[in-house]
């Protein structure tokens, strides 16, 4: 009898896994997913190099020079999307036994996210091939071209600070959702909600209030850094919960 039943605790065991990944697992993916991120290195290091503020001339002439790293700053965009998607599953399987329906909701923000900035960066694909291909400066001509560069890098910008709105609701969600949890320090999720206010705000700053003086909340973004920096040295203690609806 005792054989039994232990072989049909194992069974079940192995049914659980088969059905997807354990806690401790999530934590672990979404933490090595955000530490592997490449935005930094775009934002940094690769566009002040190439994107000269108020010289539209200027980047033109430096985006044709120095196309690889153009495209280098556009495949560590492409990148980081990908592990977003990585992201907002990992951290919906995490959440889930805190409420399975807010986990679903919240990934979907940062989908939909992702999506936007998506969209936003094939305008960086069309720049490249404007300036690498010989026939569009002969049909536009230098100065219509350089207008086409302008308008097409200020719509990624614009595309980007909209989706950041998005995912300024998703971190909001996110932060309620690690308060709640008792398995996740409840500092990180009261950061992630302020953090979330930031990025809902900032963007509409040039529009709504721009006299406003908003620096503080880039200093507070990086405080997203302590989520992943927990999940990847504290997240494979979690133990196994039921999720709740």
């Amino acid at each position: 009898m005792e054989a039994q039943t232990g072989a049909s605790l194992s069974s079940v065991h192995v049914a659980h896994r088969a059905e997807g990944i354990t806690l401790r697992q999530a934590a672990l993916i979404a933490g090595i997913a955000y530490l592997l991120m490449p935005v930094t290195v775009a934002e940094f290091l690769l566009w002040p190099k190439l994107v000269i503020p108020g010289n539209i001339e200027q980047t033109v002439q430096s985006i044709g020079a120095h196309g690889g790293l153009f495209v280098a700053a556009i495949l560590c965009y492409l990148l980081t999307l990908i592990l977003d998607v990585v992201i907002a599953w990992a951290l919906y399987v995490l959440l889930a036994p805190v409420n399975r329906s807010v986990s679903l909701l919240t990934a979907w923000f940062r989908l939909v996210y992702t999506v936007i900035a998506l969209v936003g960066l094939l305008n960086l694909v069309t720049v490249y091939r404007l300036l690498h291909t010989p026939d569009y400066l002969t049909a536009f001509g230098a100065g219509p071209l350089q207008a086409q560069v302008q308008l097409l890098l200020n719509s990624y910008r614009y595309d980007w600070s909209f989706s950041l709105m998005i995912f300024g609701i998703h971190l909001g969600l996110l932060g309620s959702l690690i308060y709640r949890s008792r398995y996740i320090p409840r500092i990180i999720g009261i950061l992630l909600v302020i953090d979330g206010v930031g990025w809902m705000i900032t963007p509409l700053k040039p529009y709504l209030y721009p006299n406003a003086h908003l620096g503080f909340f880039f200093i507070v973004s990086f405080t997203e850094l302590l989520l992943p920096l927990w999940l990847v040295i504290r997240g494979w203690k979690i133990h196994e919960r039921s999720a709740q609806y």
